[in-house]
């Protein structure tokens, strides 16, 4: 069995770009822990923070539970994710509190702040959570520096819109009915993400997207990654492996 862990900024981003791949990846006995670094509390025109805060943790934790994962949240504030230390302290004794082996974030280029910051954040916490020395918490320091992989930014774009094409992609087509669930799970979203970003149908606007990428790739539908091999992190091709059948090459 494998230790995963799942990180975003925000409660539904996992569920958009990654969920299909963590079904699969559940459904043949690894450990998932999907974790946001917020609990979304600036995600609503008509609630507080508070409020909006406790609804979104609620959905986020229902929507993990249906493939059985657990979910964590780190509890920084909706547009206050900053790559300072004392962020990186929280970020780092959360991936030490999951204890994973691999770790899929964020992409480092993205249409929202928190998002680039998310990316910056765990690839740092990855390294130094097997630091002794960085002290966090509670949580003991890792053995060793675990895998580290990128989504697709939204929509497999950039801040500029430049298309940002992924190193591999997962064929989820035996799995996107259970996506489609685990995102509708964020019902709280449709009212906000009307407003703010103008999306009238927002589970609908995850289907066009992962049809979009699974026509990159020669599939029904698809998520696509790419692997972060930097020294000293770790290469090798874990998460090409776990998913079998289902992974597609690319190029």
């Amino acid at each position: 069995m494998t230790s995963i862990l799942a990180i975003h900024a925000h409660p539904d981003d996992v569920e958009t770009l990654g969920a299909g791949t963590l079904a699969i990846l559940a459904a043949k006995g690894h450990r998932i822990v999907i974790a946001t670094l917020t609990a979304g509390d600036c995600g609503s025109a008509e609630a507080g923070p508070e409020e909006t805060a406790a609804v979104r943790r609620g959905e986020a934790a229902r929507a993990a539970g249906m493939i059985g994962a657990e979910y964590m949240c780190v509890g920084l504030p909706d547009l206050g994710v900053f790559n300072d230390d004392p962020t990186r302290r929280r970020v780092t004794e959360a991936v030490r509190s999951a204890r994973p082996d691999l770790v899929i974030t964020s992409a480092p280029a993205d249409y929202h702040p928190d998002h680039e910051a998310t990316s910056i954040l765990v690839r740092d916490a990855c390294f130094a959570a097997s630091a002794p020395n960085y002290r966090t918490g509670p949580a003991a320091p890792l053995g060793a520096i675990p895998l580290l992989y990128f989504m697709d930014p939204i929509g497999g774009r950039d801040r500029e819109g430049r298309a940002v094409p992924p190193e591999f992609g997962v064929d989820i087509g035996s799995t996107f009915e259970t996506k489609r669930a685990m995102l509708a799970a964020h019902e709280s979203q449709a009212g906000w993400l009307l407003k703010q970003h103008g999306i009238t149908d927002y589970v609908g606007s995850m289907v066009g997207w992962t049809k979009r990428r699974g026509r990159d790739l020669g599939v029904d539908y698809a998520e696509g990654f790419r692997q972060y091999r930097h020294t000293p992190y770790p290469k090798d091709p874990v998460l090409q492996g776990l998913v079998g059948e289902a992974l597609i090459a690319v190029g």
